[in-house]
């Protein structure tokens, strides 16, 4: 017996019909359960071939929608287009002209350059022909890992704390280096070295409250070893230390609303989860979108720098 959404695909596409959003969003939530293609295949009657083509799209750029056309009609058969695709990805060609040649010999039919070109950007294809390979191909083949690793990726393994910054000294000689001293809740303050001081006057650096990261690896700066990290909103333009919320102690931990684990000890996925730490549009610190907070107390927020990077 057919499972209903099976039935619901059959019913609402016809076999050469484009497949809606909400049949390509299935079929990546299938594969997102671990099913395979022939699984799939099975259980939305869909030809095993438009279903590695619709987790191909996903995995290259997160594709579930179809992609905008010109209106006008393919001129190629779905078998060539796919032919096509598989030669852009196998092939590192120096040119379109190039890899036309290749898709000519490869399936037997005759086209322009021109049309290939409108072929492989309906695909997802951009850039230089010869980028396809290392670009895009790649990313297929470290899917699978990329997959493990993303799983891994959770931002309650930051360690992140209220911290007192005591005193803030810029050595001689130094290049916008603040070597710091900070209470962070145990029993010795930790140095911490940064690199505000071309952007925050020492003033508004020291004797003040601020977000630290403890659990990064030590690192050396300026012959000093670095123990945390200050988090702060970023812009090419201006720097804002993040603030606690009123009524924060050294020591509070900083948690992230959704996010209930345990940090590292010494946390190894940094560059992972950075790049989506930014303040909102109210200038609150998040993780994607989840809060920055201490618990009972409040939220974390820069002064005045809204949608903007953490560091």
């Amino acid at each position: 017996m057919r499972s209903l959404v099976s039935l619901q695909s059959k019913h609402i596409m016809g076999r050469s019909e484009e497949l809606s959003d909400f049949q390509r969003g299935t079929v990546v939530g299938c594969h997102l359960s671990k099913k395979s293609v022939r699984e799939i295949s099975a259980l939305l009657d869909l030809p095993r071939s438009t279903v590695s083509s619709v987790i191909l799209k996903w995995k290259r750029g997160g594709i579930t929608t179809a992609l905008p056309r010109s209106g006008r009609p393919h001129k190629l058969k779905e078998q060539h287009r796919q032919v096509l695709e598989k030669v852009a990805l196998e092939k590192c060609l120096p040119s379109v002209e190039a890899l036309t040649s290749e898709f000519q010999s490869a399936s037997g039919t005759c086209v322009s350059s021109r049309t290939v070109r409108r072929e492989l950007r309906e695909m997802g294809f951009r850039g230089r022909v010869s980028t396809y390979k290392s670009k895009v191909g790649e990313k297929v083949e470290k899917s699978q890992e990329e997959e493990e690793e993303d799983a891994a990726v959770d931002a309650s393994r930051l360690d992140m704390r209220v911290g007192h910054i005591i005193t803030a000294l810029r050595p001689p000689q130094s290049d916008g280096v603040y070597v710091a001293q900070v209470d962070v809740g145990e029993t010795t303050h930790r140095t911490v070295v940064s690199r505000l001081a071309n952007h925050i006057p020492v003033a508004q650096m020291q004797n003040r409250m601020a977000v630290l990261l403890c659990n990064l690896k030590p690192t050396s700066l300026g012959g000093v070893e670095s123990q945390a990290v200050v988090m702060c909103a970023s812009s090419p333009d201006k720097v804002e230390i993040l603030d606690p919320p009123s009524g924060a102690v050294p020591g509070d931990r900083v948690t992230l609303q959704g996010f209930p684990g345990e940090p590292d000890k010494e946390l190894t996925l940094w560059k992972k989860i950075q790049p989506d730490l930014r303040t909102d549009g109210q200038c609150v610190a998040t993780y994607k979108g989840a809060a920055f907070e201490v618990v009972g107390k409040g939220v974390c927020k820069s002064q005045t720098m809204s949608n903007c990077e953490i560091k």
